[in-house]
């Protein structure tokens, strides 16, 4: 077992075990704890109490954080020639559609989120096999796939994430940098939150937000009371 430095166990005294926090205290010592060389993600994982194997407990939404990720998105729009400018002026980093599709066969894969049009699934639909594992595929439910392409490029662009349940009963998702202010922190997770909750399936039942923690890249952990949401 890897001992601890004196300056982890500094950091592990800052949040007191078995505490219970509010969301807005434990904004503010997320900063605390957050002691690295580069600006840490902040990341929130909420454990549901759903069976995600069951189609009818599958919890997945998206959300527009108030202040952003903090994080530079890059945003591939395939669209057909007619949309492509519309794209570029929302912000797209890459948009054309042919050309891409080919640089993604041959392995090219800098982009963050595709943006694209159901006119034009078809000819991306065989790009499942190297999209899909790495949660790349763009999708009518995340808001990635619409005739809007403009709306939905500057929507990635001004913060809006999507996030999906995993095997375990756990959504992890980002909600900012640790040099956010702690108030744009709370704003943040609070808005991923209450989003979360208002997705609970009918056929849930019992507790429905079993825990939730906060934490950024490398820091401890900090429980907060899920009775306040």
């Amino acid at each position: 077992m890897a001992k601890l430095t004196k300056k982890r166990k500094e950091l592990l005294a800052l949040v007191e075990k078995g505490k219970l926090y509010s969301l807005k205290d434990a904004s503010a010592l997320v900063k605390q704890v957050s002691k690295t060389k580069f600006d840490p993600s902040v990341d929130v994982a909420v454990h549901l109490g759903v069976d995600p194997r069951k189609a009818n407990q599958m919890v997945r939404g998206v959300v527009t954080l108030p202040h952003g990720t903090g994080k530079t998105v890059r945003v591939l729009a395939l669209v057909s020639a007619d949309k492509e400018q519309g794209a570029k002026d929302a912000g797209a980093d890459y948009a054309g559609l042919d050309e891409y599709i080919d640089k993604i066969k041959e392995g090219w894969l800098d982009f963050d989120v595709i943006v694209t049009m159901p006119t034009v699934m078809a000819k991306i639909g065989p790009l499942g096999r190297v999209l899909g594992p790495r949660g790349l595929m763009p999708n009518p439910k995340s808001g990635t796939v619409t005739m809007d392409v403009a709306k939905a490029v500057a929507d990635v662009k001004g913060g809006k994430i999507d996030f999906k349940v995993d095997r375990f009963g756990i959504i992890h998702s980002a909600v900012g940098k640790a040099s956010f202010e702690s108030n744009k922190i709370e704003d943040n997770a609070k808005e991923l939150l209450q989003t979360i909750i208002k997705l609970k399936p009918t056929a849930a039942k019992g507790t429905y937000v079993k825990s939730i923690y906060l934490s950024s890249t490398m820091s401890p952990s900090i429980a907060i009371d899920p009775k306040s949401f």
